[in-house]
């Protein structure tokens, strides 16, 4: 059947290639979407999922890491006397605006935490260059390579520049530490608050780590028990209802959604249309074998052998452009992946278009009676 299949695929190689290029067209489009969005609500969550804690205490009408509300630092002591706790520590998140000596100016997040625990911050997998102690430094803040457009063009360490027409300097650089739509630059919590004019009364969040062996939904329910005004949140669980909270607010999902839908149909139409005018072109090739005895299951299942070689075929040079494409956006900041159970999506979901595109010259091939290899 394979061999059938190929020497037809074969006899017309224009046709046999546009159907190969409508596959590679979707996977590329669908991967490329899918790709770009698994960045963006990568970031939506980023803060809650890169920084080193179990639970985020924050305001309770807060729901989204992003916009974090205000709290009392009393709260941070009601915290650390939770059973399980092992550690809590402040974060205080301020935004800021900077001028830089190029001449621009740009805002910035500010994020303070004590200058003992900037490792649970910045992990060490995301420092470029510099080291945390060196934020210790007065006028010490760190800068996001990816970000170094929007921070003066340069960020190298040394580099001057104001917060809020403060001196400042960039002591670290960081790889990869950013969120949704924010430029992070991490400080001390008592430098934050010189920076963003903010009283020692105010945090925006308290990180706990919790003792080997506790449980962290017993310890968040303790806190929302005991402790009014707050909720607490098992980091993964704040990332979540960030991401849900942004795509529900925002036409990103949408936009996304809709780009997939019309790659499909794009491909639907592609597909179907060229094995439809390929079959046309070989009706008598059709008649001839079924006036030597082939049914309609056996043309069914050389067709459909034909649309999978076809499918794999364009799937793998699609994903060949699909991977040049991601390593080359890397190099600017949109770093994203595949994990193989979504690769195995996009390959299902490119069969099902190039079966369903069959289905074309399916619906003309099997009217076709054996007597017209005679005419």
């Amino acid at each position: 059947m394979l061999k059938i299949a190929w020497k037809f695929i074969r006899f017309d190689k224009a046709k046999s290639i546009g159907v190969i290029v409508g596959i590679l067209i979707s996977t590329f489009l669908i991967g490329q979407q899918l790709g770009v969005f698994f960045f963006l609500s990568g970031l939506m969550g980023a803060l809650a999922t890169d920084v080193k804690a179990d639970i985020w205490v924050v305001d309770s009408k807060t729901n989204d890491v992003n916009q974090l509300g205000r709290l009392d630092v009393r709260n941070l002591r009601a915290v650390q006397g939770i059973s399980g706790v092992k550690e809590a520590f402040p974060l205080l998140i301020s935004g800021a605006s900077c001028n830089y000596k190029n001449g621009t100016s740009g805002a910035i997040t500010l994020i303070g935490v004590d200058a003992n625990q900037v490792n649970a911050i910045v992990k060490p997998e995301k420092i470029a260059a510099g080291k945390t102690s060196e934020l210790q430094l007065d006028g010490a803040v760190s800068g996001e390579y990816f970000e170094k457009k929007n921070l003066g063009g340069a960020i190298d360490i040394g580099t001057d520049f104001e917060i809020n027409g403060k001196r400042a300097f960039f002591a670290l650089q960081t790889k990869g530490f950013r969120g949704f739509g924010s430029s992070f630059c991490v400080t001390t919590i008592e430098r934050a608050r010189f920076y963003s004019n903010q009283s020692v009364n105010i945090i925006s969040a308290v990180l706990v780590n919790l003792q080997p062996g506790v449980n962290a939904d017993d310890v968040v329910a303790d806190i929302n028990k005991h402790i009014t005004g707050v909720r607490a949140w098992p980091a993964q669980k704040l990332a979540e209802s960030s991401v849900k909270k942004i795509l529900s607010s925002s036409g990103i999902a949408l936009s996304t959604g809709t780009l997939i839908i019309f790659a499909l149909i794009a491909g639907f139409f592609i597909i179907g249309l060229t094995m439809y005018s390929s079959a046309l072109d070989r009706l008598k090739d059709y008649g001839t074998l079924k006036a030597i005895g082939a049914g309609n299951g056996y043309i069914t299942r050389l067709i459909l052998t034909q649309a999978l070689v076809f499918s794999i075929v364009g799937f793998l040079i699609g994903l060949l452009l699909l991977e040049g494409f991601r390593r080359g956006v890397a190099n600017s900041g949109l770093i994203f992946s595949f994990s193989p159970l979504v690769l195995l999506g996009m390959f299902a979901t490119i069969g099902m278009i190039s079966i369903s595109g069959a289905s074309f010259a399916l619906s003309r091939i099997r009217s076709v009676e054996p007597a017209a290899v005679f005419r």
